[in-house]
């Protein structure tokens, strides 16, 4: 087995551990029993269960990364693509968490760890938005002037309706085809577009 995939076995495994009995309840060597590796291999990746447990967060943040960059790489219109970024960084947010059984309580409970992962997700998202808000703007498709602050605004706006979204709280009794115009149209409003074609 290569480095990697024997990294990305020992993150897996983690990542189901931490899941069943919560962070703090598995150990290292737990960790190298389940994975059917030793303590010593599961130590030349990882210094410690925190270095664990920031490779589960990298791995479940490259899964959603990976999803927003398929959408973005779609051949469809830029006040499209917002939207579908919007429900799609939403949905995989929850399914992570609710993938991820007994870590949710460690993801809301250690968000500040959480934070410092995720630092480099936050900044590719955000340099999506600004790229297709910069192909919308070049098309005539959106009438803003500061690219930057507008793919600042959508991404803090959209973390901030994660932990919402993840429990309901969010348009509640609406179906995501029911919300979407709704949503364009608080979206396009605040790019400039008024008209949902």
């Amino acid at each position: 087995m290569s480095i990697s995939k024997t990294r990305q076995k020992l993150v897996d495994v983690a990542r189901q551990l931490f899941a069943k009995k919560g962070l703090e309840n598995t150990t290292m060597n737990d960790i190298a029993v389940a994975s059917g590796k030793g303590r010593r291999t599961l130590y030349t990746y990882f210094k410690n269960k925190e270095e664990v447990y920031y490779a589960v967060i990298e791995s479940e943040l490259e899964r959603l990364s990976d999803k927003l960059d398929e959408v973005a790489a779609k051949k469809i219109r830029p006040q499209d693509k917002i939207i579908e970024l919007i429900y799609t960084h939403l949905k995989m947010i929850k399914e992570t968490v609710v993938r991820n059984g007994n870590l949710r309580a460690e993801f809301f409970r250690n968000i500040w760890r959480v934070e410092q992962v995720r630092k480099k997700f936050d900044e590719d998202e955000i340099e999506l938005f600004r790229k297709i808000y910069a192909d919308g703007k070049a098309d005539g498709e959106f009438g803003i002037e500061n690219v930057e602050l507008v793919a600042d605004i959508t991404h803090y706006c959209v973390k901030g309706l994660e932990v919402p979204y993840i429990f309901g709280r969010l348009g509640h009794g609406l179906t995501e085809e029911t919300s979407k115009p709704m949503v364009a149209q608080v979206v396009y409003g605040a790019l400039g577009k008024n008209t949902i074609k």
